[in-house]
């Protein structure tokens, strides 16, 4: 695109007073997530979108805010899950279970569950129960959510036991005993980690579905998950302002889902192959995206910028870590700890000074690293982060306040910790 929008485009966002100047000067420079909240909603105002929101075909919603300050958008009812929904019963790995009407089981973050409570809570003009029954976390007769803790880590076995009974209702519903079950990835390994802790396998009913897309999952955790489920498992990529824009097939290949969008690659420095997701949609009529800098980073398969050859998305640009090499992004310290160990599970990268950082993990098995192991991790993470690196087993590694963890840190509060 490289600045110039196509005709239909620039006739669909001709009338909304953000981009205006941009149409005079014919050139459209990135479209920052600050320029996008200076001045909103005026910026975004035009009789249109004003008629939309008194009818209430356009809503204003924020974004989940994991990696950056939280953004106001304007968009169409369940516009998200609507491009869930659709992906969802277009995939060629698990389209079958939508056209079976397979009920849909999210296991995510307690923020995601505690929002569809919230709105049940407002239709009936009343306030959110502290902890919504069954009928309050349906999103809508297909969907319900079932985690009521922020830390899956510290889910009780009471917890456990209702979520899983809520997982044997979606299961019931039909005639072949088949849900779809939608999950943050690290959220489904904590679960399969309570499971066996407990001894509670006869009361898991299996899955004929995974999709996991609330937050990046981890080598390990993918190869985890795979242990346990042999139905297809498979990842989302997207936002709460763009909607769905890929997905990967059962063997972890990505593939574009761009429906009326495009995307650019831009490089976050000179000569790197870490490169910044660019998109352009007008996918959300009510506030089209023209040159968005999305701020999500993603690799190719030849380091180019083609954005046909995207092999992962591999974190966010504000977390990217400086080092003399160039940047390293949240997915190169994940590779280099999964070639060193199948075991770790969760781990974050803590900065203890100008040339030294720490690495906190913990293991599905809740033991150390041996000494090999532990030997192969340290130098791979001081190889990449050009640090010298101390590694710290932790039997609790705290998860954030938006329900995901962050790979990077400065300064990480009290853990439990284990053997180092």
């Amino acid at each position: 695109m490289n600045g110039q929008p196509s005709a239909d485009v620039l006739d669909r966002v001709r009338d909304i007073p953000i981009y205006r100047s941009s149409i005079e000067r014919g050139h459209f420079p990135l479209l920052e997530k600050s320029e996008i909240a200076r001045g909103f909603p005026d910026n975004w105002m035009t009789p249109r979108l004003a008629e939309a929101l008194a009818a209430g075909e356009a809503e204003f919603v924020l974004s989940t805010g994991t990696n950056h300050a939280r953004m106001q958008i304007i968009r169409p009812p369940y516009f998200l899950l609507n491009s869930y929904y659709r992906l969802w019963s277009e995939h060629p790995d698990i389209s079958a279970t939508w056209e079976e009407g397979c009920r849909r089981v999210s296991l995510t973050t307690v923020l995601a569950t505690e929002h569809v409570a919230r709105v049940n809570a407002r239709k009936r003009g009343a306030e959110p129960d502290a902890e919504p029954g069954l009928a309050a976390r349906r999103l809508d007769a297909r969907t319900f959510y079932v985690n009521l803790r922020l830390d899956p880590a510290l889910w009780e076995r009471e917890d456990v036991e209702r979520m899983l009974a809520e997982m044997r209702t979606a299961e019931r519903a039909h005639p072949r005993g088949r849900y779809h079950l939608d999950c943050s990835g690290n959220h489904l390994a904590h679960l399969l980690n309570k499971v066996n802790q407990w001894g509670l396998w006869d009361e898991f009913p299996q899955p004929a579905s995974i999709v996991h897309a609330y937050e990046y999952t981890p080598v390990n955790v993918r190869r985890f998950l795979r242990q346990y489920f042999a139905c297809p498992i498979i990842d989302l990529f997207g936002s709460t302002e763009l909607g769905y824009l890929y997905y990967s097939d059962r063997r972890g290949r990505y593939r574009p889902y761009l429906d009326r969008m495009s995307v650019e690659l831009l490089p976050v420095a000179p000569g790197s192959t870490i490169h910044n997701l660019i998109v352009t949609s007008v996918r959300n009529p009510y506030m089209p995206l023209i040159r968005y800098r999305s701020g999500d980073c993603v690799r190719t398969l030849d380091g180019s910028p083609d954005p046909d050859k995207i092999s992962s998305f591999c974190g966010r640009e504000k977390e990217l870590l400086p080092t003399p090499h160039g940047p390293v992004a949240q997915g190169d310290l994940d590779e280099r700890v999964a070639a060193a160990s199948p075991r770790i599970f969760l781990h974050q990268l803590r900065l203890t000074g100008d040339t030294e950082a720490a690495l906190h993990y913990t293991t599905f098995d809740g033991r150390p690293l041996g000494a090999a192991e532990s030997a192969a991790l340290a130098s791979g993470v001081g190889e990449l982060t050009a640090r010298r690196c101390r590694l710290e087993h932790r039997t609790h590694i705290a998860i954030g306040k938006s329900g995901k963890y962050a790979w990077l840190a400065k300064d990480v509060g009290p853990t439990r910790t284990g053997q180092s």
